[in-house]
């Protein structure tokens, strides 16, 4: 997994995600982490002290920031739980789950990619029983077209990007913004050859901001993201190829309680708001 920058997390900014060595390290830890005023069901008592302890999520590199700022609140309501996050490609996280890697949610920027983990019996069977054998998608995602501030190449829609001299990055095909931009140029009828694939879309956003390349195709929260240092501009075929997202509590999880309360904070009109802010879509 690429070594990232350390990032704040969070509104009030006042908790830095750190990014660890190894993938067995399970990416950026985070002591955070505490939801609005709703807990798992069942009947069990969500009150700031009964849940405590150590919770691992396993979430698409899209979902970075907005995880963050839901921990963020998450920290103020459960102040004992610690809280790790492993952001990657969906794809590369289904595969560590599915060879058992240690965690409790998955969050994923396509259903595809969660059907990965189905079909690896890695969602919980009581969670899923009450919500959903796919996992519960909580937001949709769309691409955009990402240019740096200047646009030094012109680019103006997706045809610009097959033109002779032009710099693109994709995301690698099996990752699902890879995936998604696959249906949406394969729906223009142009054949655009990228000069990179890369293993995520914030490994895409960052060729941009970097002026490595013309342009780029990611997310429209990625472009909100990375206000002021890239443009992003909608192309009708993007419509083709809308991302759902799923979440959903793994069976290897150690307190399945916990993560439940995670996906309830996700969940929540507190946490709809901040995804809806990124430039998240409703499910």
């Amino acid at each position: 997994m690429r070594d990232r920058s350390p990032r704040r997390a969070g509104r009030r900014g006042h908790r830095p995600l750190t990014g660890l060595a190894a993938v067995a390290a399970l990416g950026v830890a985070l002591t955070a982490c505490g939801a609005e005023d709703t807990g798992p069901g069942d009947g069990a008592d969500t009150s700031g002290d009964a849940l405590s302890g150590e919770l691992t999520v396993f979430a698409a590199a899209s979902l970075t920031d907005v995880f963050a700022e839901i921990a963020d609140d998450f920290q103020e309501r459960y102040p004992d739980v610690e809280v790790t996050f492993n952001f990657a490609g969906s794809s590369e996280l289904a595969q560590q789950i599915n060879a058992g890697a240690p965690a409790d949610v998955f969050a994923a920027a396509n259903t595809a990619t969660m059907e990965q983990v189905v079909e690896g019996e890695g969602l919980d069977a009581d969670w899923a029983g009450e919500h959903g054998e796919h996992g519960l998608v909580f937001a949709t995602n769309t691409l955009r077209i990402a240019v740096p501030p200047d646009n030094p190449a012109g680019i103006g829609d997706l045809a610009d990007l097959a033109g002779d001299g032009v710099q693109a990055a994709f995301c690698a095909e099996e990752v699902p913004c890879g995936a998604a931009t696959t249906t949406a140029v394969g729906a223009s009828g142009l054949e655009i050859t990228p000069v990179t694939y890369e293993e995520d879309v914030r490994a895409v956003l960052t060729k941009v901001e970097l002026g490595e390349v013309d342009a780029g195709l990611v997310y429209s929260t990625d472009v909100i993201s990375a206000e002021g240092r890239v443009e992003g501009l909608e192309f009708p075929e993007a419509e083709e190829a809308v991302n759902d997202y799923p979440i959903g509590v793994l069976a290897n999880s150690g307190d399945s309680a916990l993560a439940a309360a995670w996906i309830e904070a996700v969940t929540s009109a507190e946490g709809a708001a901040v995804l809806t802010g990124a430039g998240f879509g409703a499910p």
